[in-house]
């Protein structure tokens, strides 16, 4: 069922005090934490109330969901590709998204350095790590991300911003603190590396579920859905 504006406002605030509230017991600045509301599968309208109390970022799973967005709401909103990217589909969202956040592979990189260059862009990404070490998660393991990173870096057209996981699913959110905080202990050592055009300064980590324990271990984005949204219909995608 889809919840009405005012349910969609109500708990976009809700996310924003839990997220203040874990910034404070960490000592963070809740400006340091950006909130990327998760709307794939979800209609416009959905997007437009969060819109009208100030929700600026979004993510999106699906490229034709981008496009088909995009083309109502263009450059209105800042979009994030947060979902499994293929090569052959990077040419539609290249002009379009703010941030890939699902840079698994090198070659995923190499085609993301192709469009940026026909469009003449500088394309930020984050590298997926797989740091639970999940065997039906994408990514690259945490051994593999130094140097990738470095490899990705030196592609002209591509900044490294940093990393992006997506923790086990669990009913209680302290069981994947360790997985945020390698992740972010990883991030630290690879921009100790200063490699060129790596700039790590962005943590994408923590969901619905797990997004203030996340913001506790250092996350600079979370990705939140359904605590804005509500559960999703997969089959009206």
């Amino acid at each position: 069922m889809e919840l009405t504006a005012n349910e969609i406002e109500k708990n976009l605030a809700d996310v924003r005090a839990r997220v203040a509230e874990a910034c404070a017991k960490a000592g963070r600045d809740p400006k340091d934490v950006q909130i990327l509301a998760v709307s794939k599968t979800k209609p416009m309208e959905d997007i437009r109330a969060a819109m009208s109390v100030g929700q600026h970022a979004f993510g999106e799973n699906y490229v034709q969901e981008i496009d088909r967005k995009y083309a109502e709401l263009g450059d209105q909103v800042e979009w994030h590709m947060i979902g499994h990217l293929q090569r052959n589909k990077v040419k539609y969202i290249i002009d379009k998204v703010r941030m890939i956040h699902s840079v698994d592979t090198i070659a995923l990189a190499q085609q993301i350095e192709k469009e940026a260059e026909k469009h003449g862009v500088t394309m930020d990404v984050l590298l997926e790590v797989n740091i639970a070490e999940e065997a039906t998660k994408w990514g690259f393991t945490a051994e593999e991300a130094p140097a990738a990173a470095k490899t990705i870096g030196a592609m002209p057209h591509i900044r490294v911003r940093g990393l992006m996981t997506s923790a086990p699913y669990t009913e209680d959110a302290e069981t994947n603190r360790v997985h945020f905080r390698n992740l972010r202990l990883l991030a630290e050592k690879i921009r100790g590396e200063n490699d060129p055009g790596v700039v790590m300064d962005t943590l994408s980590m923590g969901m619905t579920a797990d997004y203030t324990v996340a913001v506790e271990e250092g996350a600079t984005i979370v990705r939140v859905g359904t605590a804005i949204f509500g559960a999703r219909n997969y089959a009206e995608k």
